[in-house]
């Protein structure tokens, strides 16, 4: 079936990642069925209201009747919708196994055989990993927040209904229309820009990150090679960036020269994730990621001339 023909139903259309991988899709010739709640009141999809093959409706990813209706006419389903990171799920834990979890089983338990489901976990799945050890695929999950659990639920039930295809996405970075600064590299970047200084906790954890443009570019990519990649899990990340917070820091600061950064010698971090990530799996498939850290940070930098944090972040 030529991509014209073919519809994605991308639940969470208007977030971070979506607005993002919904133009994309776009431009690649899908047509398109987002559904969001516009929780955050974002308008991140107003740039491509204009493309014939958009449609959007304002509803709730646990509306059965609702989902079964546009799960009907798609042929891709892409269960984007959903509360991220780990604050938000703790102030929230009903909603976040709602949403994140019992919204996206009720996809699978919905959807036809012949539909193919494209689903993105988090790599915190992994929790704790060992020191010098790569994270792969086949290494135990072992979520430590709700977040995590939620999202290792949904993907276990996914990868089960023989499909699906999930991704364990590395921290995510970068400008979006649905800007995030709550999240890592955005977060300290910000500090950089506005504050000059940062204060590390334990800052020696670390973790792998990933663009959001190479997230959705992931996207595209398994779409495509949907036949070989099906009913398996992928690490989508940069092999160059497992990157301990300090690491990260010195990264941000060949930029901005004056950026303090300074260990605290008490205190814990409240998400202790701390592990390396192996993704070769998904680059022997002949995806890899493509926008570094130094090229993240430089967007960032200008992005913080325009935007304010009060605006953008989930909590």
């Amino acid at each position: 079936m030529s991509k014209i023909n073919q519809s994605v139903l991308v639940t969470g259309g208007a977030g971070y990642i979506g607005s993002i991988l919904v133009p994309l899709l776009l431009r690649e010739g899908y047509r398109v069925t987002v559904l969001d709640s516009f929780m955050f009141n974002p308008s991140s999809l107003l740039d491509v209201c204009h493309d014939e093959k958009l449609t959007v409706v304002r509803g709730d990813c646990r509306d059965r009747t609702l989902v079964k209706k546009l799960l009907d006419g798609a042929d891709i389903a892409i269960p984007l919708a959903c509360l991220v990171g780990m604050p938000l799920c703790e102030q929230r834990p009903l909603e976040a196994q709602s949403i994140n979890c019992d919204a996206v089983k009720m996809i699978v338990d919905l959807s036809r055989p012949d539909q193919k489901i494209i689903y993105p976990n988090t790599n915190s799945g992994y929790g704790v990993g060992q020191s010098g050890i790569f994270c792969t695929e086949e290494s135990p999950l072992n979520p430590i927040s709700i977040y995590g659990k939620t999202k290792v639920e949904a993907e276990k039930y996914v990868l089960a209904s023989g499909r699906g295809a999930a991704f364990r996405l590395a921290t995510v970075f970068g400008v979006s229309p649905r800007m995030r600064i709550d999240l890592l590299v955005n977060d300290f970047t910000y500090r950089a820009v506005m504050d000059r200084f940062v204060v590390l906790f334990e800052a020696h954890f670390k973790r792998n990150y990933v663009h959001v443009r190479d997230v959705a570019r992931a996207f595209v990519h398994v779409i495509n090679n949907f036949e070989r990649m099906q009913g398996q899990a992928y690490n989508i990340g940069l092999s160059s960036a497992n990157l301990s917070k300090m690491e990260l820091c010195l990264e941000i600061k060949k930029q901005i020269p004056p950026f303090t950064i300074m260990e605290a010698p008490v205190g814990k971090d409240p998400d202790q994730r701390n592990y390396i990530v192996s993704n070769e799996k998904i680059e022997k498939t002949g995806f890899a990621a493509q926008v570094d850290i130094q090229k993240g940070v430089a967007e960032l930098i200008k992005a913080y001339q325009i935007v304010r944090r009060n605006t953008y972040a989930n909590v």
